[in-house]
This record gives C-alpha cells, structure tokens and sequence, in this order.
C-alpha cells in the first residue's frame, strides 16, 4: 500500500481556516510557585512539589485556616484557558477564585470555579486570559478546620 502524499498546495489551502489553538501544560520547571502553607510545616512529605510530580501517592496539604491559596509565576506570558485540579474528598474548596495579572500590574479576578467534594479529577474551562501570574484561592474548605488537598494541578493553555 502506497502512503498517502498531500500535495502542498492542499495543505496551504487549509491554512487559512481557523483552527483552535492546541492546549499544552503551562506549568514548567521554571514556574515559580508559592503556597499559603503546609501542614506543620513538613515540606518533605506535604510541599508544594507533590501538586506537580505526576505520583498519585503524593500530595500538598496546607495548614489549618479560613482560606488557602498557590500562587504561579511562569517564566513568560501565558493565555490560561483549562484548569485541572484532583483534591482529597473531605479536604476540598466549595469555592476556588482566580486571579491574574501580567508583569507589574495589579490582578484582577478572572473567574469563581465550584469543584465538587471528590477524589476524581475535575476540568474547568476558564475564561482566556493572557499573564504572567496566576493565584488560585480556596475558600470555603469541606474541611472544618480549613485544610485543603491537592494531589495535581494543572494549568494548560498556550504560551506566547
């Protein structure tokens, strides 16, 4: 069976169509991140690295309080789009704001998002934003005591 050849003057024709944009994981080595806190201070086992590790038997957990958050710096200017984040069920947010901003501006919130109270992973189509930085509050713990969870977060859209 012979392949089959698109002729470049086909492939040029399809150019033109608007195509959306291919979704890639934002978060990089040289991202830098920040959290509220971890539980008793125990970086080793809680820190903020296990969000990003890709180990499903590893986790950040913050301290008690009324309300947690990360923050991302990414190394350029991104246009965010896709947010996906995997709690412990019983250590969720009811309620997880986002904001943003580009380098030396102040933020601004881009969206409320309402995960539910559940080990799966949860997608979240946001609203595109383009910044340099990225922090993303949980209020509302299930918590009592205002811990939260999280075993990945993911931020995708592109980088510009």
């Amino acid at each position: 069976m012979e392949p089959l050849v698109i002729p470049l003057s086909s492939a040029a024709s399809c150019a033109g169509r608007e195509a959306a944009m291919p979704v890639e994981s934002l978060i990089c080595a040289d991202t830098a991140t920040r959290v509220s806190s971890v539980l008793n201070r125990d970086v080793k086992q809680f820190g903020k690295k296990h969000m990003f590790d890709a180990s499903e038997e590893t986790c950040w957990n913050s301290d008690q309080g009324s309300s947690q958050w990360v923050t991302l710096d990414f190394p350029g200017t991104v246009r965010i789009s896709q947010l996906h984040i995997q709690f412990q069920g019983g250590f969720s947010s009811r309620l997880c704001t986002l904001e943003g901003c580009r380098a030396g501006e102040e933020p601004v919130k881009i969206s409320d998002l309402y995960p539910e109270d559940t080990n799966a992973m949860q997608r979240f189509q946001v609203e595109e934003t383009e910044l340099d930085k990225l922090k993303i509050t949980f209020e509302n713990s299930t918590d009592f005591f205002g811990r939260i969870v999280v075993y990945h977060l993911g931020v995708l859209g592109q980088r510009l």
